[in-house]
């Protein structure tokens, strides 16, 4: 199994995946999945029957618009970035948690960088396949090298001019 990196109470810390990551021209075997949207709109309904966790994963092109019925029945989205210059799945990771309000595990796969990581949490995602086979400790670090940020997002962080206003009575 690959190693994953999740982040769980605001800690980074490294599991196996439990999910098969499975294409459209393989069988599905036991146990939790992970499919294409064009997989789980013709089959997902018999997977999930199985009892089965399915997660979805939606490439650069694809909207997560096409999950807004299906997201309570789905235990992940693994979005895809085909190359870290490609920023469509930090959209999509804020849509699916600030717009349909997802609770399920929303995953970066593909060219997944470390230097991402304090974006990638900021817009919602909470797992990570990193493809340079850093550690925990490593996403903790980078995740953690700003301590200020200037715009509200998926997380909870207050924006630096909330602080300001407080502190100078504004």
């Amino acid at each position: 199994m690959p190693k994953l990196i999740r982040l769980v109470g605001g800690e980074f810390v490294a599991e196996d995946d439990r999910f098969t990551n499975v294409a459209d021209d393989e069988s599905a075997p036991k146990g939790d999945v992970i499919i294409s949207l064009t997989r789980f709109q013709s089959e997902g309904d018999a997977l999930l029957a199985d009892g089965r966790d399915i997660g979805v994963r939606i490439e650069a092109g694809e909207t997560v618009d096409a999950l807004t019925y299906d997201l309570p029945r789905i235990s992940l989205v693994a979005l895809n970035f085909p190359t870290f210059r490609d920023g469509r799945a930090f959209s999509s990771a804020a849509l699916l948690r600030e717009r349909y309000g997802f609770k399920g595990e929303v995953r970066a796969v593909g060219d997944v960088w470390r230097e991402q990581a304090r974006f990638m949490v900021r817009c919602g995602f909470d797992a990570f396949e990193p493809v340079d086979g850093s550690t925990a400790e490593a996403w903790a670090q980078a995740s953690g090298d700003f301590r200020h940020v200037y715009q509200r997002a998926a997380d909870t962080l207050e924006p630096i001019y909330v602080e300001r206003e407080a502190k100078h009575g504004l």
